[in-house]
């Protein structure tokens, strides 16, 4: 960037420069230019001092220079975390960094910083033109510069960045016109990257800096470590003690993740109860230490409401950053979530680090022995159907049971479904074991039926069966063969399977509605939004989760969220079922809450029907 000798302005020039650099001193007064950070990149001491010459003359002194990728990087992830002082402009000079110049060009695109390149070529260059342009530079200047082109070229890229920012305000300023005034007006200066509640990083500045990270990974082999945690309880004491000591609890937890952060860490809220940490420059050891001392601090946190303790626990998922890695943010976040997952499958309060062969030899050699033994019970006589009775509490009488699917085995053992039911999911086989459970059920029903015996089934479906198109016609011609009465039948599906598929789901539950059967929900009460879904879905009866049954005599949250789900759906004249009833005790409490059925151990063990009826 060597200014010739030739270019230097004569005297007859003075008046013309004067003007000129009057006009732009004046432009960059117009629209306040001149406190924009500029960052110059060239390894050329003389190109350098020649470009800051340029631009301090005329009002700019907010420069600085690298020289390396690693050392931009670094300054562009620093002025991400300052708003007030973001880089306005990146000019490069494509000989500094040679080939990997457009490639690392399209790079910074990511972070929305307009970037100039000085061309090595001593004259306009069309590829060199249309490469630059691809790679998403604002500008392309050609050796040797000109202060009379370079500078208002400059200008004008610090000019269109600024009605750019300018119009991105402006459209805050209007939505926060259209909501209340003040409350938005303050969370709009940290909107931009951070959560307003617990003052951590959102999910977009998290992603920001796992973009970075990953790019070091590359450049320097530098390891990174992603931590992400899952807040148990929170819903819980979010409904019984509400929002704000919900809130207080967020920010608690935040608190803690900020007394054990390093300096180089950015901490993020990125759901309602979930939290992550990048730990820059970390291995997977170092990350497990780290994330072990904050599950300790969690884990001994009481928290109180007047004059109530909650316990308060986590699990924790670690993904390592490494080079070699070819993933995006988005999928690092995947994998961290599916660690966390993995955490809380092992018993809450745990940390698992990810691994890509997680379960995947146990899981093949699981479904490689299931598998022919799923078949072979489908196709012979190895399923069959148990039954537990439900009780009536109001008339103590019972005339329902629920159809529970069980495999016999080589030595004619009876095996429960939770082993070999999720092979059946992941291979394609449970839509054969829901038409098989529905079909044996109408039949044992039609028998009872004509024997004089008036009970009523409750059949069990899984999501997969919404998305069967042999359902719906097997269900009617199975009603036509039985000529039983539909309303003695109660198709069950769980709150879970409802909203995974719920717009398929909703539309068959209407049509089984349609057609006479009763719906119930089972385990209500497991997901968030428990009772948005009472109100939106298609459903008669309501299935309390057993979780919130088998410690109902001594726990009092228990005691108040079953009668809260009892009252509700009084309300919406559903009646409501409760699992897992194992003593007297909980009967009783359950009757003068005013559950309508129950069913569990206490009441009956699941046994052939005709036991039932002998007795």
């Amino acid at each position: 960037m060597k200014l010739p000798s030739e270019n230097i302005p004569s005297t007859n020039q003075t008046s013309s420069t004067s003007n000129t650099k009057k006009h732009a001193i004046s432009w960059v007064d117009n629209y306040q230019l001149s406190d924009s950070k500029v960052l110059i990149v060239d390894d050329n001491p003389e190109h350098t001092r020649m470009a800051e010459m340029i631009l301090r003359s005329n009002g700019f002194n907010n420069l600085s220079t690298e020289t390396t990728q690693n050392e931009i990087l670094t300054t562009i992830n620093n002025s991400q975390h300052m708003a007030d002082n973001s880089l306005d402009l990146i000019i490069i000079d494509m000989m500094t960094l040679g080939t990997d110049a457009i490639k690392f060009c399209k790079t910074i695109q990511k972070f929305g910083i307009p970037v100039m390149l000085i061309s090595p070529n001593v004259e306009w260059h069309d590829d060199a033109m249309a490469s630059g342009l691809n790679a998403g530079a604002q500008d392309i200047v050609f050796k040797p510069i000109h202060p009379y082109n370079f500078f208002p070229r400059v200008l004008t890229i610090l000019k269109l960045k600024k009605e750019r920012d300018n119009n991105i305000h402006r459209e805050k300023v209007l939505e926060s016109e259209l909501a209340e005034r003040n409350i938005i007006e303050a969370r709009l200066q940290h909107m931009a990257n951070h959560d307003d509640l617990t003052g951590l990083c959102n999910r977009k500045r998290l992603q920001q800096a796992i973009d970075v990270a990953t790019l070091q990974a590359d450049l320097n082999g530098r390891q990174s470590a992603l931590v992400y945690i899952d807040l148990n309880q929170f819903k819980v004491i979010n409904d019984l003690e509400g929002h704000d000591a919900g809130d207080r609890l967020l920010t608690t937890i935040a608190n803690i993740l900020r007394r054990h952060s390093r300096a180089n860490a950015t901490m993020s809220r990125i759901n309602s109860d979930e939290y992550a940490i990048l730990f820059d420059d970390c291995n997977e050891k170092m990350a497990y230490t780290y994330t072990n001392t904050i599950r300790q601090d969690i884990d001994n946190l009481q928290f109180r409401v007047d004059n109530r303790k909650y316990t308060v626990a986590a699990s924790f998922g670690i993904v390592a950053i490494k080079p070699g890695h070819k993933v995006s943010s988005s999928d690092i976040l995947a994998a961290a979530d599916k660690a966390c997952y993995e955490a809380k499958r092992k018993g809450r309060n745990s940390i698992h680090v990810y691994n890509k062969t997680d379960n995947n030899f146990d899981t093949l050699r699981e479904d490689a022995y299931w598998i022919p033994l799923i078949k072979e019970a489908l196709t012979g006589s190895k399923l069959k159907l148990l039954f537990q009775p439900v009780l009536d509490i109001n008339t103590n009488k019972i005339d329902r049971f629920e159809a529970l699917l069980r495999m016999v085995d080589s030595n004619n053992e009876l095996v429960t479904p939770d082993n070999f039911i999720p092979v059946a999911e992941r291979n394609g086989l449970i839509q054969e074991i829901d038409l098989w459970v529905v079909s044996r059920a109408f039949d044992i029903l039609s028998s009872s039926t004509k024997l004089n015996r008036n009970i009523s089934f409750n059949i069990n479906l899984s999501s997969h069966s919404f998305h069967e198109n042999k359902f719906i016609p097997l269900v009617s011609k199975k009603l036509e063969q039985t000529e039983i009465d539909p309303g003695r039948i109660t198709f069950e599906i769980t709150e879970t399977a409802a909203v995974t598929s719920y717009k398929k789901g909703r539309e068959v539950l209407i049509k089984l509605r349609d057609m006479g059967f009763k719906i119930a929900l089972d385990d209500f009460g497991s997901g968030f939004n428990s009772f948005f879904h009472l109100k939106q879905l298609p459903v008669d009866y309501i299935k309390i989760d057993g979780g919130f049954i088998s410690n109902l005599t001594s726990d009092s949250i228990d005691q108040t969220l079953v009668k809260s789900i009892t009252e509700i759906s009084q309300k919406l004249g559903k009646k409501t079922v409760a699992e897992f009833v194992v003593n007297r005790e909980t009967l009783d409490l359950l009757r003068s809450y005013g559950v309508d059925y129950a069913q569990g151990y206490y009441i009956g063990k699941p046994g052939e029907i005709n036991t039932f009826h002998a007795a």
